[in-house]
């Protein structure tokens, strides 16, 4: 095993795998970027991405990406191909964050990710906000948030909407959207303990 946080753009990088369904197929290239930002299949941004431009096709998925010493850097997960050819820009997941990941998927089957118990309003009802940051729209009951005493937005008597609180910053960590609400989260444990800034402060457990 390898480390990602120490790599240089320039160094050599070898990845294996079975693209097109030949097995045990050998590429060779650089790290051509690192920090990159890329979707997963659900849309959801995954941050720190090493781009590589040792060939990545459909069957690399999953084989490891490795230095020149033979120690595992990270997983290989795409290519960015408009064509759907090889264009040389691959994506491998930083072996730092396998190790992070892994140990839940030995233990539990899934990733156990941590969580404030609340849903958003879509992200443009904050932008006519100079302030920024996340709406809260309605709280679980019974979870961290209402524990925390987070408010979401209401409704009065006479249907008028109260506001709720506002979400700017996790531990320090600004927010902006969903996303980075989940990546500012996944740095942490179910039940580890955080500060979650609005308009005012408040300690909030994660669960």
């Amino acid at each position: 095993m390898g480390t990602s946080h120490d790599l240089k753009v320039g160094q050599y990088a070898f990845a294996i795998g079975n693209p097109f369904g030949l097995d045990q197929t050998l590429t060779t290239g650089v790290i051509s970027a690192l920090g990159r930002e890329i979707k997963s299949v659900n849309g959801r941004a995954i941050r720190d991405v090493i781009q590589t431009d040792a060939a990545i096709n459909p069957g690399n998925s999953g084989g490891p990406l490795l230095d020149s010493s033979g120690r595992l850097i990270g997983v290989n997960t795409q290519i960015y191909s408009p064509s759907g050819a090889s264009a040389g820009i691959g994506f491998s997941i930083p072996v730092d964050e396998v190790n992070w990941v892994v140990p839940d998927l030995i233990k539990y089957g899934e990733v156990r990710r941590p969580v404030l118990g609340l849903s958003l309003l879509p992200g443009y009802y904050a932008k006519g906000m100079s302030e920024g940051g996340l709406i809260i729209a309605e709280i679980v009951k019974g979870g961290p948030a209402a524990k925390a005493g987070l408010k979401a937005i209401s409704q009065d008597r006479a249907g008028r909407w109260v506001p709720g609180d506002v979400i700017k910053s996790i531990n320090g960590v600004k927010v902006e959207d969903y996303n980075d609400l989940v990546l500012a989260l996944e740095k942490y444990q179910p039940g580890q303990k955080g500060e979650v800034v609005g308009r005012t402060r408040w300690k909030c457990p994660y669960s």
